[in-house]
């Protein structure tokens, strides 16, 4: 398996031009999804630490251009990755909105640890799950069935949610991934607060 590297990450984010904002994002997610991974690699749960890492830092890599172009951000970045020769980065990628069905089954997987990171980030603030879900309904859900569709991903963020945290030493208000600031497990640019744009 083919995994990019922290520096061939950095690379592919300032290629596709990552707004700050997204940016900032995408490493909060990265430090939430690796904090989880490496607590549950503890726990003797089975998972890539560093296809964890690599997903998360690009899980918004098409984010900046679907604001022109309106295409699945989450579909396009997933064929991205995969077409770059990284098709389990791809797919999880793919999968960080919505995951496939049947994802749940079983014990957590990568997918499973980032969809979840993304959904307790809002901006690159860590936020409870109802907090996310709410600012998402709101943003999102103009239309009844984007309403629907939202409450189920609700639901299935919640399950989740309850899943992962049933293997953990600690409850979902107490996630805190403060050591992988300081240890660097996810930067852009050499910083791990808020980055600022340097081509």
């Amino acid at each position: 398996m083919r995994i990019p590297s922290q520096k061939q990450c950095r690379q592919l984010i300032r290629e596709m031009k990552m707004m700050d904002h997204i940016m900032a994002h995408s490493l909060q997610v990265c430090r939430v999804a690796v904090f989880l991974a490496d607590h549950l690699i503890n726990r003797r749960i089975d998972l890539n630490r560093e296809l964890i890492r690599a997903a998360a830092m690009l899980h918004d890599i098409t984010k900046t251009r679907s604001f022109e172009t309106g295409e699945d951000h989450a579909l396009t970045g997933g064929r991205l990755l995969t077409e770059m020769g990284y098709p389990e980065v791809g797919d999880i990628i793919r999968q960080h909105v919505i995951l496939d069905s049947g994802s749940n089954a079983g014990p957590p997987g990568e997918a499973a640890i980032v969809n979840y990171a993304d959904k307790r980030v809002r901006h690159d603030k860590i936020v409870s799950l109802d907090k996310r879900m709410t600012y998402i309904l709101k943003r999102y859900g103009k239309l009844p069935e984007h309403r629907i569709r939202i409450q189920k991903l609700w639901r299935e963020s919640e399950y989740l949610e309850k899943k992962l945290f049933d293997l953990l030493p600690f409850q979902p208000g107490d996630l805190c991934p403060a050591d992988h600031m300081k240890t660097g497990a996810c930067t852009v640019n050499g910083q791990n607060g808020p980055p600022r744009w340097n081509p």
